[in-house]
């Protein structure tokens, strides 16, 4: 692992759509989960996928689209703004995050079928999924809702490695979140080490465990109706491992290049530390562990 001074990090300059629709909740109180608008709806306004869809998985803006898959996760919405992270002003465009961790269920879905998981549990995260692996699910993801797919490469190698790799920013699709993305959505707008303060931190994290991952959403979600942000396992970023910005940047998208892929959130067999948001981990992008798993981002682009 790997530790800079704690993450203080403040929303600054945000339109105030931001903050109205992080502080949302339901008649019952609950945090309100916003889904992204669905492609092709005529709607300016953030709605749920409903009504019957095409089985098609063809890409493509305009194309058919089948909400199988989208309709196993839930999304929370950020409009765009800046956000300060180490003293450091980013600016960001609009995203929604997905409100859990990919699951078994949606990546068989989307994949038909999954490497070897410790147990067979519908609602566990999905694990032992390289970067790779957690790239081509969000591709056949945007397929599957007609959109064009963030992810282009040449061919698909050994383990999956994708040959010839871009990854276009400016594409209406779903993708895996930007470490700024990640962690604007991980602090749950509070500007501490962890989001619950100085609460026991096994009342709200699956942490330093011995048995494997658990249900996602099994804990208390964070401000902004997040689960696992903390523990049960760790994700998969879309950012090359570099040194970390210094002056303001503007929808910074990580190292240009790289060898490591960057890993955030901490897993089910970590100690509390390791889950605080400001810590960055790096793996090669092939590697795979029981510990590991990630969760997508849907984008219209990157102003």
């Amino acid at each position: 692992m790997t530790y800079g001074s704690v993450n203080k990090l403040t929303l600054a300059s945000v339109a105030v759509s931001l903050l109205l629709t992080l502080s949302a909740c339901t008649a019952s109180g609950d945090p309100e989960e916003i889904a992204p608008t669905a492609p092709n709806s005529d709607s300016g306004t953030a709605s749920s996928s409903s009504g019957t869809e095409s089985s098609s998985s063809e890409s493509g803006n305009g194309g058919e689209r089948d909400s199988s898959i989208y309709n196993l996760l839930r999304w929370v919405e950020f409009q765009g703004g800046k956000a300060k992270v180490n003293s450091v002003e980013f600016s960001f465009s609009a995203y929604s995050v997905s409100a859990t961790e990919v699951t078994q269920a949606a990546y068989a879905e989307a994949m038909g079928g999954m490497p070897d998981q410790p147990k067979d549990a519908p609602e566990n995260p999905v694990v032992n999924v390289s970067w790779f692996d957690a790239v081509l699910f969000c591709n056949e993801l945007s397929k599957s809702m007609g959109l064009d797919t963030a992810y282009v490469y040449s061919s698909v190698g050994d383990k999956n490695y994708l040959q010839d790799l871009e990854i276009d920013y400016g594409v209406e699709a779903f993708r895996l979140a930007t470490e700024i993305e990640w962690e604007i959505a991980a602090h749950g707008g509070t500007n501490t080490m962890f989001y619950w303060g100085t609460d026991k931190a096994s009342d709200y994290v699956y942490y330093g465990q011995t048995s494997g991952p658990t249900r996602v959403g099994s804990y208390p979600p964070n401000p902004y109706g997040l689960y696992d942000m903390a523990g049960n396992v760790a994700e998969w970023v879309n950012d090359w491992y570099g040194a970390f910005p210094t002056k303001a940047m503007d929808n910074y998208t990580g190292a240009t290049s790289g060898t490591a892929r960057v890993v955030r959130g901490g897993g089910w067999s970590d100690p509390i530390k390791d889950c605080a948001p400001d810590v960055r981990e790096k793996k090669d992008p092939l590697y795979t562990a029981p510990t590991l798993g990630f969760r997508v981002v849907y984008s219209r682009g990157l102003l």
